[in-house]
């Protein structure tokens, strides 16, 4: 059995190769002897998102706080709030972050397929991001 002490993995930026804006991506968990899962604790400050990825296996990910969007390629941007549920496809390009005026923070569980959880693209556009929910039908 292994046990994750809060607090005791330090928080990190997120890396602007694979974020805009300001992220702190806080490790919960990566289980040890065969289960690729992980989890981890992802605040988006207001303005910032992932750049466009895909996963092998998907993501869960779980709103804890705030407001933000989410986009999956070819539909609309969505609005997400605190506890909503997205399962995000394999291999299914999108991003996500917080609206331009409100953070949000969510947990992001990602499994891995040959020791790999996620591919990185590029940035989403300001143009892009802006278009909101309300520009993106």
């Amino acid at each position: 059995m292994q046990i994750f002490r809060n607090g005791s993995v330090p928080s990190v930026k997120g890396p602007s190769e694979w974020f805009t804006g300001d992220v702190r991506i806080d490790m919960m968990f990566k289980h040890e002897g065969g289960s690729p899962a992980t989890g981890a604790i992802v605040t988006f400050e207001p303005g910032a998102r992932t750049a466009w990825h895909t996963h092998p296996l998907g993501q869960t990910l779980i709103v804890t706080s705030g407001k933000g969007w989410t986009q999956c390629e070819g539909g609309p941007i969505v609005e997400i709030n605190a506890g909503d549920i997205i399962c995000c496809p394999c291999q299914h390009r999108h991003w996500h972050g917080a609206t331009p005026e409100t953070a949000m923070t969510h947990i992001a569980i990602t499994e891995e397929k040959d020791g790999k959880a996620v591919e990185w693209m590029e940035h989403v556009s300001d143009t892009q991001y802006l278009a909101g929910p309300e520009h993106s039908r």
